[in-house]
């Protein structure tokens, strides 16, 4: 790298190390620590939100998707609209209502604290395989732009994301968070100028020869629906499924919102980042389809389309600029996930009202792990990388099943819950196995924990009355 790059860059995460720092001195409870004392602006966690969601592999790999083919991909994003619209009629009043720390709270309201704890391992469990091996790819992604090493990238990026989530708490973690989506929203925008002006056309004149060749199709009617994901009915029923779970159920997403002074204010931060992930897509699929134009349609390897743009086009400066998005990219995702690790780690299994000292070493703890987890691994562990990436798929509709039962009035044993979890989780593995598009797999595990959970709590109903 060119030393102006190599300034920006460390700019860049010497910055954010020092805003840690300074924010510590904001924290003086657990409330202030994990939920920003519940007065953080909506508008800053809803694009912390979108920027948690938004991984280095989306960063790189949506480019691709538009490079190699069309814009199939931003039915998910109408998708996930309207699931964040049923989070925000259905999930968030609950969690209000109760003033929750950690969401589930609300199953241990419900269920009893041993169930809470099932609902808390699932998301720790989840988290940790799906964020240690999202960082070790992120890691993978930076080493092929920088040159760095696969372990000095890791431990770089983790180091400087442990100071900053340490120290400043979640109301860093959001601030940061929205500075970092700001950054690599200008990285897209910047790329596409670029790339006009290497193409030497104005936008206007490039759209025509993009939808001539079909580069611009957002809707699929032909196919199978079954085993189509990007079919049109797959997608959006899929993608509202996938938001309505990930953003309702997940603590990570949610955690967010339970910061913002009030519900009207959680469903703004909400729906708003569906808003901004459709726009945000928008953007790097127009990055990648321009990107074919420029050059010439050539085939290379999956995924890297974006990457050689960057090393190959970018000029000193933007070059660092567009690195520190990928960097920003990486890190968001990695600070909201030790973050709310610890956060439920402490409310759910510990307890009670906890020092900022402990809360601090748990999620020194959990930085630790998901560093470690990248550590122990590299790319050509390609069936881990996998279940990682993928795991989110087999928990989620297990969990969102628990939550909508939890509204139910009516008492379920604990025995038929953790059958029916079983249950949900084992059917995609199934699916998966017949090959069904993985855009069906969470509405069909919640069926299956639905009516599972159901006839086991009839059966041992119909034994205790004998």
């Amino acid at each position: 790298m060119h030393w102006i790059d190599l300034t920006i860059i460390i700019l860049f995460l010497g910055g954010f190390s020092a805003y840690g720092l300074w924010q510590s001195r904001y924290n003086q409870s657990t409330t202030d620590y994990f939920l920003g004392g519940r007065n953080l602006p909506w508008p800053v966690a809803m694009l912390s939100i979108v920027a948690t969601e938004t991984s280095v592999l989306t960063f790189i790999s949506v480019p691709g998707l538009a490079y190699r083919g069309d814009w199939f991909f931003l039915q998910l994003a109408l998708g996930y609209i309207i699931g964040r619209v049923l989070v925000s009629v259905v999930l968030l009043p609950q969690y209000f209502k109760l003033g929750v720390t950690s969401i589930y709270e609300v199953i241990g309201h419900k269920f009893g604290p041993e169930i809470q704890k099932v609902a808390s391992g699932v998301f720790l469990i989840t988290r940790i395989l799906a964020d240690g091996v999202r960082f070790l790819a992120t890691a993978v992604v930076v080493q092929v732009i920088t040159g760095w090493s696969l372990t000095f990238a890791v431990l770089i990026i983790g180091a400087v994301t442990l100071v900053y989530t340490l120290s400043g708490g979640i109301r860093t973690v959001v601030w940061v968070d929205s500075i970092q989506f700001i950054l690599y929203l200008f990285g897209g925008v910047v790329s596409i100028i670029i790339v006009l002006n290497h193409l030497d056309q104005s936008l206007f004149e490039t759209i025509p020869i993009l939808a001539e060749q079909g580069k611009l199709a957002i809707f699929n009617f032909e196919g199978n629906f079954i085993k189509d994901p990007y079919y049109f009915i797959s997608a959006i029923v899929g993608g509202a499924l996938l938001s309505f779970s990930s953003h309702g159920v997940d603590y990570m997403m949610v955690q967010r919102v339970l910061g913002t002074k009030n519900l009207i204010a959680a469903r703004k931060a909400m729906v708003g980042s569906g808003i901004f992930v459709f726009i945000q897509f928008g953007i790097f699929l127009l990055a990648g389809s321009l990107i074919f134009l420029l050059m010439g349609g050539v085939e290379m390897e999956r995924d890297r389309e974006f990457t050689s743009f960057i090393v190959d086009y970018l000029p000193v400066g933007l070059r660092g600029i567009l690195l520190a998005g990928v960097l920003s990219a990486a890190m968001s995702t990695i600070s909201s996930s030790i973050n709310s690790l610890a956060s439920s780690t402490v409310t759910d299994w510990i307890g009670g009202e906890q020092t900022i000292r402990k809360s601090q070493m748990v999620s020194l703890g959990w930085g630790i792990v998901l560093i470690g987890i990248a550590l122990m691994f590299d790319e050509s562990d390609s069936a881990i990388i996998i279940v990682g990436l993928q795991i989110a798929s087999f928990t989620y509709g297990g969990l969102l099943g628990l939550f909508l039962m939890s509204k139910m009035q009516k008492d379920i044993p604990s025995a038929a819950l953790i059958i029916g979890l079983i249950s949900s989780l084992l059917i995609v593995f199934y699916l998966k196995q017949i090959g069904l598009a993985w855009t069906w797999f969470i509405g069909i595990s919640i069926v299956v924990f639905g009516l599972i959970t159901t006839l086991i709590e009839r059966i041992m109903s119909s034994y205790d009355h004998r």
